[in-house]
């Protein structure tokens, strides 16, 4: 079961970060499955991606391979509707989608997501 939900601030910095990083040794730590990132986060490291921005497309196929996507969903949509609106909306669908399958968000800007009620967030990086 997927307890964590990593942003795509922090996928990127895993995957162009040291390997001793206190997220990737935080990561490394976890279970296959704890961590997942959702389709929504990879949508915007992919856009990146494809616009030339780090990562490569070879690392982001490669994070991906140990680190799986998880599907937004129905439940997650439904989820998203309820939320206050807020400009962001790569994080408010994160933020969604997190609160769907009752996972803790992973990221390193804990103020984007501190006006989502009820929703957990960690910073692996501190």
């Amino acid at each position: 079961m997927t307890r964590f939900l990593i942003d795509s601030d922090l996928a990127i910095y895993s995957m162009g970060g040291a390997a001793d990083s206190r997220l990737n040794q935080r990561l490394v730590e976890c279970a296959p499955g704890d961590v997942a990132i959702s389709a929504i986060s990879f949508a915007e490291v992919a856009l990146g991606t494809w616009n030339g921005k780090p990562p490569k497309q070879s690392v982001l196929d490669a994070f991906v391979r140990v680190i799986p996507i998880i599907e937004f969903d129905e439940v997650a949509a439904r989820s998203y509707a309820k939320l206050p609106f807020k400009r962001a909306r790569f994080d408010r669908l994160l933020a969604a989608h997190a609160l769907s399958i009752g996972a803790v968000v992973v990221t390193n800007n804990e103020a984007d997501f501190a006006d989502v009620p009820g929703l957990a967030v960690e910073n692996w990086t501190v």
